[in-house]
């Protein structure tokens, strides 16, 4: 897993823009013992239509913990690990399994947990173990109702954080705020249909999802790649599609969108959707598939299946696409260098073969949209670029977790202002996407660098405020603004008036906004939303 993390994460030095050559070049720790699993928490209710609940906390913790710098390892991962340990999918581990697991995923920590319902409530128990020096911490507790069953899961996920890092700054309150919007019956539905063990119970469920919370973007990620791995191409296109480009799901969702019009020959929308992964996400199967759907299209994609190629000079089908490529461009030596290349990584491959005989007889290949529709009868043989059909979304992870690694030493030689300033844009752009709690990690480490930064205190008064801690958004706008007017910070204590009635307040710090910084639409909107109250600017 580390050589394949190392790979993608030198592949994206090179492309990603705001990485150094002194970031590059540094010799970063490893993951700094900050890998962590998961595992299903045990029903202890005796109700066996409970038990998608101890299902449920994985996920909800990898999220959290997943906002706030750690790598937690996928659910995928961890079927893997208990294939490869010979061990059913629905194993509950004992404590020297669990290790075995652990050191199977090279995780340094592991959540194991436990829950039990009574008259409506549930209670949770959770227990983090520190692998290389195999000690249990005592157990970390939270109940409510179970109708409020995020509350408890996201309490438990910030507990966890703590008990790993106890120099954790991000409020308990961001934690449970963070899964705002997502009915319980979608949760449920979201969980079963991920867990159920035939394509048309997870299809099923999914949908339910989803129909519950159209904009649900994990349960719409499932069900598009069920319906893709069922076939039903164009369904999958369509729900795949409505994940929004700015949620972090989008990137997975396209590739996979890409592969169903792909699927359907619908290779310029196909490229669209990979162009869409490689600009921000430039794994080598990313731009090679980029590449076949822009070949399909009778183009010249030889720079791409290059670009892939040296990617990852040891994938065996990146060196075939490239050749069959160059032979279409007519470099005929070109081809058979990259051929022998690929013979030599996979000495069996029979398409690779053939087309160095055919190099060799000085044959000419058909244009790819005409070997696309070639049958049998046609020719003996007709070479097509190879697409590459799964995702590998832990090495995105993986490789996102190094660059964060690499970007703080980055920052850590860079003045302290400058920091701040970095650290606040990084935890603007988080809002923008709606993602609080990282939003608030950046906010907090800008602090750190600066306390004295207004834009940052304005940030976290905007996360206080999402999170529903109207007292403590208050109090950070107030700091800001007596650091330096500015305008995110009156529109918080703007928001905040509103929302309490008091609109002559609300207007006069909206008026000030606007002093600030005539045009800016958010306070514009607010002008307008206090005139449909009767209320005026001063």
């Amino acid at each position: 897993m580390q050589k394949h993390l190392w790979m993608v994460s030198l592949v994206l030095l090179c492309t990603l823009p705001g990485l150094s050559q002194s970031s590059a070049a540094s010799d970063p720790s490893e993951t700094g013992g900050r890998v962590v699993l998961v595992l299903p928490f045990d029903n202890r209710s005796g109700q066996t239509a409970l038990a998608w609940v101890g299902d449920s906390f994985p996920d909800t913790l990898n999220q959290r913990l997943t906002s706030v710098g750690f790598l937690t390892i996928t659910r995928e991962d961890r079927q893997y690990a208990l294939d490869h340990l010979g061990l059913p999918t629905d194993f509950r581990p004992s404590r020297a399994t669990t290790i075995r697991i652990a050191q199977t995923l090279d995780a340094d920590f592991v959540i194991v947990g436990s829950y039990t319902v009574s008259n409506g409530r549930i209670a949770v128990q959770a227990q983090v173990l520190e692998v290389e020096k195999l000690r249990l911490s005592a157990p970390l507790e939270d109940s409510s109702e179970l109708p409020r069953l995020f509350d408890v899961e996201n309490a438990i996920a910030w507990k966890v954080a703590k008990q790993i890092d106890p120099h954790l700054n991000v409020a308990q309150q961001t934690f449970l705020a963070a899964s705002g919007g997502v009915q319980l019956s979608a949760f449920e539905n979201y969980i079963r249909g991920t867990d159920a063990t035939t394509s048309q119970e997870r299809i099923k469920r999914l949908q339910l999802a989803v129909q519950a919370n159209p904009n649900y973007s994990a349960a719409l990620l499932a069900l598009g790649k069920a319906l893709y791995a069922d076939r039903e191409y164009d369904q999958a296109a369509t729900t795949l599609a409505k994940i929004q480009p700015t949620d972090r799901r989008a990137l997975e969702a396209n590739f996979y969108l890409g592969l169903a019009r792909f699927n359907t020959a619908k290779y310029a929308e196909a490229e669209s959707a990979f162009t869409f992964v490689a600009t921000r996400l430039p794994l080598p199967e990313v731009v090679n598939n980029q590449a076949v759907a822009s070949s399909r299209q009778g183009h010249d994609a030889v720079p791409l299946f290059q670009r892939a190629s040296t990617a990852d000079p040891n994938d065996a089908d990146y060196h075939y696409n490239l050749a069959v490529a160059l032979l279409r461009r007519g470099d005929v030596a070109g081809a058979q260098r990259e051929v022998d290349l690929a013979l030599k990584l996979r000495p069996t491959d029979s398409e690779a073969a053939q087309l160095k005989a055919n190099i060799s007889a000085g044959r000419k290949i058909a244009s790819p949209t005409a070997a696309a529709t070639t049958t049998a009868t046609d020719s003996d043989f007709d070479a097509l670029e190879r697409i590459r059909r799964t995702y590998s979304e832990a090495s995105f992870r993986q490789a996102a977790f190094q660059l964060d690694q690499m970007r703080a030493i980055r920052m850590a030689s860079l003045p302290p202002a400058e920091q701040a300033t970095q650290y606040t844009q990084l935890g603007r752009d988080y809002l923008a996407e709606g993602l609080v709690p990282e939003a608030e990690r950046e906010f907090q480490a800008a602090l750190a660098a600066n306390a004295s930064s207004a834009d940052a205190h304005a940030g976290l008064a905007q996360v206080r405020e999402r999170s529903g801690s109207a007292a403590d958004a208050r109090a950070e706008a107030q700091t800001s603004l007596n650091l330096h007017p500015n305008v995110p910070a009156y529109l918080v204590l703007a928001r905040i008036d509103l929302q309490a009635s008091n609109t002559t307040s609300s207007a006069e710090n909206v008026s000030k906004a606007l002093q600030l910084d005539p045009k800016d639409p958010a306070a514009l909107g607010m002008r307008q939303a206090l005139q449909t109250r009767g209320q005026s600017l001063p």
